[in-house]
């Protein structure tokens, strides 16, 4: 069954001040269900992970709407003010809905590079823990060996890196990223999302130019803790949904080794198995 580990909805409306830019002229618009399902339907993908992308509870509960009335969103991964003294109380709160999966902040805008390394962050990670909920963790890889520190603290708390944390892959740099992923990978709950990474190859998003970032993240994280997503819509940036998909598909098939099982794994055994979808 193929599982899109991945994806946004959103509302410009709500989004004043954030991220997209009208410069994006792609992406600057409303996104909702009826815009993605033909798109999974001629893919013929299953199910979704859908993702946060506004650090607020009001779009968490928003995104849980719209999976509530959306048989093919399986999961919601959320948002909570992680530092909030009450941010356990709200976790437990938003866990009872049988959809919330995971929870994001969004490290990447965070100026702090070694903030998510803090003790007072301590008690929401618990409570993460408790209910079985995700990490995804949306880091650059400046963030790397801060995200290292804190996995180590905690060793019960699923985590997954997103972009696979957005290597350079436009200037050709492969280090420290690689060094910093494979002692990442080393720890057995952290997990890698492989998606976003056209939009990080700049003007030539191609196979050749993804080839070794791929081959590397298959390496360390082997097929069962890999997972494929699509990142849409912001993939429209750089590609089209089936364009990635068969690229993808194509990269994981010439790692050495992969198999039926690998693939079958990696394009939604693994996310089913993380998020732990109905």
């Amino acid at each position: 069954m193929l599982i899109d580990a991945h994806q946004h909805f959103w509302n410009l409306a709500d989004r004043t001040g954030h991220w997209p830019p009208a410069a994006l002229a792609a992406i600057y618009r409303d996104f909702g269900p009826a815009d993605l399902r033909p798109e999974l339907q001629r893919c013929e993908v299953a199910g979704t992970v859908l993702v946060q992308s506004l650090p607020t509870i009001a779009d968490t509960h928003y995104l849980l709407e719209i999976a509530q009335r959306s048989p093919f969103v399986l999961g919601v991964v959320g948002w909570v003010d992680l530092l909030a003294a009450d941010a356990p109380a709200q976790i437990a709160a938003l866990a009872r809905h049988p959809k919330l999966k995971g929870l994001r902040p969004m490290l990447q805008d965070i100026a702090d590079t070694d903030w998510i390394t803090h003790p007072a962050l301590d008690p929401a990670l618990h409570a993460m823990q408790t209910h079985g909920l995700v990490f995804d963790a949306l880091v650059l890889p400046r963030h790397l060996p801060a995200l290292q520190a804190m996995a180590q603290r905690h060793s019960s708390l699923s985590i997954v890196i997103d972009h696979a944390a957005k290597p350079e892959i436009a200037l050709a740099r492969v280090e420290p990223w690689r060094a910093h992923m494979e002692m990442l990978a080393s720890l057995p709950q952290v997990h890698c999302k492989l998606f976003g990474l056209l939009t990080e190859a700049g003007a030539h998003p191609t196979a050749q130019a993804l080839g070794p970032y791929v081959d590397h993240v298959l390496k360390v994280f082997g097929m069962r803790r890999l997972m494929w997503g699509s990142d849409w819509p912001v993939l429209e940036l750089a590609a089209d949904y089936p364009g990635w998909l068969a690229m993808a598909r194509a990269l994981c098939r010439a790692h050495p080794g992969m198999d039926d099982a690998g693939m079958a794994a990696i394009f939604g055994g693994n996310t089913r198995r993380l998020y732990r979808l109905d």
